[in-house]
């Protein structure tokens, strides 16, 4: 009868101890509040785990330093039609890569590549382009060279509608 007494005892004289050991361990923390937000560090730590960095280039180019035509292809891309040209219908065009130069449109209004002209309607201006076929439906969007954008006086993040005209 002994035995059986002495098991309930050491059961519950260890979980006491173990109890103290545990309470022991916290008692020398200092008190902390639950926190329901993380700090910036915290939120920095852990999206860094799942996030990298976008690149960045070495230096920013503005749009005068990207735009490498001169003054006489500004000029020459600038005059009116000398002949007939043939409407292809309109697009809405956004800037394509900056770093290509020269006066273009990748749209999907063309087959086959050539030369023709693209017109802001609300202004009129307009300006010589090669076209340059580009995958997708007619009713797709177009991509314009930074030099023809400029030439429209449109804003290079606009996203304006626009004539496409073969010559």
């Amino acid at each position: 009868m002994r035995i059986t007494t002495a098991i309930p005892t050491l059961i519950l004289t260890g979980g006491l101890l173990a109890g103290c050991t545990q309470g022991a361990m916290t008692a020398n923390r200092p008190a902390q509040a639950p926190t329901t937000q993380m700090t910036a560090e915290q939120v920095a730590a852990a999206t860094a785990v799942t996030r990298a960095p976008a690149p960045r280039p070495a230096a920013r180019a503005t749009a005068a330093q990207l735009d490498t035509t001169t003054p006489e292809q500004r000029a020459a891309a600038a005059r009116p039609a000398e002949a007939a040209e043939t409407r292809l219908g309109t697009t809405i065009a956004s800037l394509g890569n900056p770093s290509e130069g020269g006066f273009w449109i990748k749209t999907p209004l063309v087959k086959e590549r050539g030369l023709g002209r693209i017109v802001d309607p609300s202004t009129g201006k307009s300006a010589k382009v090669d076209l340059i076929p580009l995958d997708g439906p007619e009713s797709g969007g177009s991509q314009v060279s930074l030099p023809a954008l400029q030439l429209l006086g449109v804003s290079l993040t606009d996203l304006p509608s626009i004539e496409v005209y073969r010559s």
